[in-house]
């Protein structure tokens, strides 16, 4: 009788600790599960503090910003791209739309790559702009959300610092080991040396060979010079761009003109409004 005593008792503490450890696991996976909250607001600007600006070239630099915590999330869906108040040369305020270079797994920052111009009122604050200043974020913005497999490949052709929108769904996508989504990318730009996110394109291709494809094309190449030369044409869009089909998608971000052109050239080449989207 005691021996069954005993065997009653080590069975309903083994019970309890099978219970508890079961708790735990499930309460782990729950805590895995439950995706960080953003640090945005759609409705009303927030302040986050210029930790880092480091100069790329001499018109271009990269700007990291802090976010509350080291394991914020600034919370921006793939696609979207948020509002940034300054300040103009004259004092006035400004507001212009970027695109941040950097997803939600990168924790506690985010970061922008601007080209800032000469003219340009936005251009100005973030030149302006020093380590421990203050940017006012607004978000998100946009028309586009990513899902990952909404379409079979995606057609990208980008002007300038029309990239990062480009950039940001590239990586989302080229980081999922679960999303087998293609990508061809075309690329303008002036100049080599105005080529942003140069390094990080090239590693892309290295790194998924056979999901990612870059063509660049310069108005004013070196004299070696393997890409396209000139505006992006309909024969460029035919070569590097997958074919018109219910499945694709052509995105589009660039200059007003570069814009106006290239969704002239893809109407042309067959492709239908649900195919293309511009940023």
């Amino acid at each position: 009788m005691e021996f069954l005593q005993g065997q009653s008792t080590e069975t309903t503490v083994a019970v309890a600790v099978a219970v508890v450890a079961v708790a735990a696991g499930a309460g782990f996976l729950l805590l895995r599960s439950k995706k960080p909250k953003g640090c945005l607001d759609a409705e009303n600007f927030k302040e986050f503090k210029l930790v880092q600006k480091r100069q790329i070239s001499h018109n271009v630099a990269k700007f990291k910003f802090a976010l509350p915590t080291p394991t914020s999330v600034l919370g921006l869906p793939i696609g979207q791209h948020i509002s940034c108040r300054g300040q103009d040369a004259t004092g006035e305020e400004v507001i212009k739309p970027y695109t941040p270079t950097t997803l939600d797994s990168d924790i506690g920052y985010f970061e922008l790559v601007i080209k800032m111009y000469p003219q340009g009122r936005m251009s100005h604050h973030f030149r302006e702009m020093k380590v421990g200043d203050y940017m006012s974020v607004k978000g998100p913005k946009g028309r586009f959300k990513y899902q990952p497999g909404q379409v079979r490949a995606f057609g990208m052709i980008a002007g300038g610092s029309g990239i990062t929108p480009m950039f940001q769904v590239t990586r989302a996508i080229l980081e999922n080991p679960n999303d087998n989504t293609k990508i061809h990318l075309i690329y303008a730009n002036v100049t080599y040396d105005d080529i942003l996110l140069l390094e990080e394109l090239d590693n892309m291709t290295k790194n998924y060979p056979d999901r990612f494809k870059i063509y660049y094309v310069l108005n004013q190449p070196p004299e070696v010079w393997d890409g396209g030369v000139g505006f992006v044409s309909k024969e460029m869009i035919q070569a590097h761009c997958p074919a018109p089909a219910a499945d694709i998608q052509v995105l589009r971000c660039g200059p007003p003109p570069m814009n106006k052109a290239m969704a002239a050239n893809l109407d042309d080449l067959g492709y239908t409004k649900e195919m293309q989207f511009q940023f």
